[in-house]
């Protein structure tokens, strides 16, 4: 007996993507460009939630690492004055 299975609907998968990609931007986010890739982080997230992606937890991580890039950039910046920062 063949069972079958029906595909996640294409509106799904792009949700999916839409998390991984939210979570891996606000990751490396934290290290360069973060006033780049931290709004895409955020964007990319939201987006990913409100289309019913099935990875929830990476499209939250991705959120919370969006926010917490943009909270680095403005700490960083507020210590040494501009907007293009450096460690040493």
């Amino acid at each position: 007996m063949t069972t079958l299975t029906t595909p996640k609907p294409a509106a799904r998968l792009d949700a999916d993507g839409m998390a991984v990609a939210s979570f891996v931007l606000g990751l490396v986010g934290t290290l360069v460009l973060n006033i780049v890739l931290g709004p895409c982080a955020l964007a990319l997230g939201t987006l990913a939630l409100t289309r019913g992606t099935t990875r929830r937890g990476r499209a939250a991580l991705g959120l919370a690492l969006g926010a917490a890039d943009l909270l680095l950039l403005a700490a960083l910046t507020a210590a040494d004055g501009t907007l293009s920062w450096h460690l040493g």
